[in-house]
């Protein structure tokens, strides 16, 4: 894994809103995760609103994981309990390995705002060709608690002991 760099690492990233509901005028959580990615100092290469449908959501990320532009997938959108929501079976057979401590560490701290509703989450994360591909429930409150509590320091060359960026594709 080696040791952490000391200093930041701009990282390409690309945004994905899951919604049969949103727009480009009124993606707020799209929205969201694209101005705190930008203003942390990373790239926002790409971004897209696709509806919950299994196979755009698979074939867009199957787009972004094979780009040599594209090191970070941040999802939001479609990662519920209900039937329609299939965020999660689109990612998992692109995964080469599940990060199971993600959507585990979400719900923790999701607790902490929702109480019991947070069992209803299925924020997942994983690894595909050197990408990191990262999905969180679409409401914007949920984005932020997932940026500003977990993924914002993961995609930091600097956080101690450990953070993915070292596993990610080289620019």
């Amino acid at each position: 894994m080696g040791k952490p760099a000391s200093e930041f690492q701009a990282l390409q990233i690309a945004v994905m809103t899951v919604s049969d509901r949103r727009d480009a005028s009124n993606d707020t959580s799209g929205d969201y995760l694209r101005e705190a990615a930008a203003e942390a100092g990373h790239e926002v290469v790409d971004h897209a609103i696709v509806p919950d449908n299994l196979y755009r959501i698979r074939a867009t990320v199957s787009r972004w994981i094979a780009s040599e532009d594209v090191q970070v997938v941040i999802i939001n959108g479609g990662t519920g309990f209900n039937l329609k929501n299939s965020t999660p079976e689109a990612l998992l057979p692109l995964f080469d390995r599940e990060i199971d401590g993600f959507g585990e560490l979400f719900r923790m701290i999701s607790y902490e705002e929702i109480g019991g509703s947070t069992l209803q989450s299925r924020a997942i994360a994983g690894l595909a060709n050197q990408t990191l591909i990262l999905a969180v429930p679409g409401s914007t409150s949920a984005c932020r608690t997932a940026w500003e509590r977990i993924i914002a320091d993961q995609l930091d060359a600097r956080t101690a002991p450990c953070n993915f960026v070292s596993h990610l594709r080289k620019r």
